[in-house]
C-alpha cells in the first residue's frame, strides 16, 4: 500500500500530488506543458498538474510514462482534490495484483 496525499489549490488552478514527503526537491521536469514533476535522488517525489481545469489525462500520462507511475492512481489523487478544493486529501493506494493471481 502506497501513501499519497493531494490538493487542489482553486486560487493557483493547480493540483499537487505528493508521493513522498521530503523537505525539498533537488530538480523539477517539466514533462508536459501541464505537468511537472518533483526529484528527489532522481525520484518522483510530488507531481504539480497545472490547469486542471484543461484536461488531466495527457499530463498525468506523461508523468506516468516518464517516472514509471500509476496513471489510474494519479487521476484517483487529482480527482479526490478536485472533490475537495483547497483541503489537503490523502490516498491509501493499493497494489494491482495480476487477474490471473490467485489468492
Amino acid at each position: 500500500m502506497t501513501e499519497m496525499r493531494s490538493d487542489y489549490d482553486s486560487e493557483a488552478n493547480s493540483i499537487s500530488i505528493e508521493f513522498k514527503a521530503v523537505d525539498s526537491a533537488e530538480r523539477a521536469d517539466q514533462v508536459h506543458e501541464r505537468a511537472i514533476v518533483a526529484l528527489r535522488d532522481g525520484s518522483p517525489v510530488e507531481l504539480q498538474l497545472l490547469y486542471p481545469d484543461l484536461g488531466l489525462n495527457e499530463p498525468i500520462h506523461a508523468a506516468a510514462e516518464r517516472y514509471e507511475l500509476d496513471p489510474q492512481a494519479l487521476a484517483a489523487a487529482a480527482a479526490a482534490a478536485l472533490a475537495a478544493p483547497d483541503r489537503l486529501v490523502t490516498l491509501d493506494i493499493g497494489i494491482v495484483q495480476s487477474p490471473n493471481r490467485i489468492g
